[in-house]
């Protein structure tokens, strides 16, 4: 058991940040869900605590998130609309 957990924890320091957008585009395409969501989903796959993914997280992602939150009500303050 703890193998696997160290074998898990192993993994996740593996992926890069770039890695990491381009698996959360993915769950985003696949599950027709928002950023957010698609994180969470990603962790929980991966029994990975959502918390230690924001070192995983690039400059886009971040942009992409933080206007998904802006939509959503969720940040006090107002971020630039993204270029879609």
């Amino acid at each position: 058991h703890d193998r696997e957990l160290l074998t898990l924890h192993m993994s996740i320091e593996t992926i890069t940040p770039n890695k990491f957008a381009i698996i959360v585009e993915d769950i985003v395409r696949k599950k027709r869900c928002n950023y957010i969501d698609a994180i969470v989903i990603y962790c929980t796959e991966n029994q990975i605590d959502p918390s230690t993914t924001k070192s995983m997280i690039n400059k886009q992602l971040k942009e992409k998130i933080a206007y998904e939150a802006q939509k959503l009500n969720l940040m006090k303050e107002k971020v630039a609309k993204l270029p879609i």
